[in-house]
């Protein structure tokens, strides 16, 4: 591991507040942890990306199995309070946002191009949910050849059975699944 980077995924008011639209039941019991993991990669300077689901207000760049959820319940309309960051995880200056309208992280977007730049060999994925974005995230940075980790206890479904299930999965294809005190070790090498 030459550069290590931080994915934070979808960690925005709309999904981890209470009475949120799209609120995902017991996420936010991750937070204390994705703040951990946070600053280890702050204070090593390591590159940290938030990457946030984003949809223009009309709907018309939500997937089409997800229209009329969002018809009847629009979630993270650009620039509303509900697709900002939760006030915990806010970012730092000098940190990245990445913006995506679908699950994976590097679908249309230009993560991979920054990583790339920055030299960044190595991912460590925190935030939700692990079947969808953690998940077609983690796919897609192994597909890229980034060794891939995901932090077990900073991310979350909506619930332990699912969620094991995919950390499961995901083991069995090569992505590496750590706690955050584990994370320590592997950075500073």
């Amino acid at each position: 591991m030459n550069r290590p980077a931080l994915l934070v995924i979808d960690m925005q008011n709309d999904f981890l507040l209470d009475n949120a639209p799209m609120q995902m039941p017991g996420a936010r019991s991750i937070i204390p942890n994705v703040q951990k993991v946070l600053e280890i990669f702050r204070h090593h300077k390591y590159p940290v990306f938030h990457v946030v689901r984003v949809h223009r207000e009309d709907g018309s760049d939500v997937e089409l199995f997800r229209r009329d959820l969002f018809n009847q319940t629009p979630f993270v309309v650009e620039g509303s309070a509900g697709s900002e960051i939760i006030t915990e995880l806010s970012p730092l200056p000098g940190e990245y946002i990445i913006r995506k309208n679908r699950m994976s992280a590097f679908m249309n977007t230009d993560l991979d191009l920054i990583l790339r730049s920055l030299g960044a060999d190595t991912v460590f994925i925190a935030g939700i949910q692990t079947p969808n974005c953690i998940r077609t995230s983690a796919f897609d940075a192994a597909a890229h050849n980034y060794q891939t980790y995901l932090v077990e206890d900073a991310i979350a479904a909506k619930s332990d059975e699912v969620h094991q299930a995919n950390l499961n999965d995901m083991a069995n294809i090569g992505i590496r699944i750590i706690k955050t005190k584990e994370i320590g070790p592997l950075v500073n090498r």
